[in-house]
């Protein structure tokens, strides 16, 4: 018998990992971490996302309050992102995703280096 209130949009897991639990909004965030980023830099530093999804998964993340993001009224357009007070409670969470990887994924060759890739 399957448990239908563990698949539903109430469930808080489910919840969660739909707010952050992707390809790239993980990698995103890590990016963003505790600085104000613009899109360009976003774009340049994860250059495999293009910029559709990149695009996408910011709108998304905003719409989860986990990213702030502020467009400012000037030619060229710039736009900034940085974490909400939500987001940045969710760097613990992604840092021990990234320690428990490097724990027990024996394809990882120099973690020290793999810790600071995106910083």
């Amino acid at each position: 018998m399957r448990d239908n209130n563990f698949c539903n949009s109430h469930c808080p897991l489910t919840r969660a990992v739909g707010a952050v639990g992707n390809k790239w909004k993980p990698l995103i965030l890590h990016v963003i971490r505790e600085r104000t980023v613009r899109f360009g830099q976003l774009d340049a530093i994860i250059p495999i996302i293009t910029r559709k999804v990149l695009t996408e998964q910011l709108k998304e993340l905003e719409e989860d309050e986990i990213i702030r993001r502020v467009a400012y009224n000037e030619l060229p357009r710039r736009v900034e992102y940085s974490l909400t007070e939500k987001g940045l409670a969710f760097l613990p969470i992604l840092d021990q995703m990234q320690e428990w990887n490097i724990r027990f994924d024996s394809k990882i060759k120099d973690p020290e280096n793999t810790i600071e890739l995106f910083r």
